[in-house]
């Protein structure tokens, strides 16, 4: 492996590293966002889980004008729900088909799986980068060896 070609792998690898970070930011970004949404314009209502998984719950809720409501992208925060409970919602009352929340969870939530992906991508990223060393020191070495 010359050392350029070794170089660019670097450089690749660290564009990597950075756009994981990026990722690990706009995670919880998006997530502080949603909830200053919510809190501009809160109201609550009590909820019906139709449906819930580790990453994703779907609600019907109503609001105070009667309308049944039910979230395109399901609940903000979905974990320890199930199918059938009714829980209280937080809503932003001015796009009640949007954003939602369970009363008492917010964004630190995302947190924690935000540093884990950064975390693991960090790991990885690093690893490769010490073996496109490793490669192009043993492969020099060898080259030098030969000559």
């Amino acid at each position: 492996m010359t050392r350029t070609l070794q170089r660019r792998i670097q450089i690749v690898l660290a564009l990597v590293f950075v756009l994981v970070t990026l990722i690990g930011a706009v995670i919880v970004a998006g997530a502080y966002r949603n909830d200053a949404k919510i809190d501009a314009n809160k109201a609550t209502a009590v909820a019906e889980v139709i449906s819930a998984d580790r990453l994703h719950a779907a609600v019907n809720f109503v609001t105070p004008d009667g309308v049944l409501r039910n979230p395109k992208l399901g609940l903000l925060y979905p974990t320890d729900l199930s199918a059938g409970q009714r829980i209280l919602v937080d809503y932003d009352a001015t796009d009640p088909d949007t954003l939602a929340r369970p009363v008492g969870r917010d964004a630190q939530l995302s947190v924690v799986p935000a540093v884990s992906i950064v975390g693991a991508g960090w790991a990885l990223v690093l690893i490769l980068m010490v073996t496109v060393a490793e490669v192009g020191r043993r492969t020099r070495a060898a080259d030098e060896a030969r000559d």
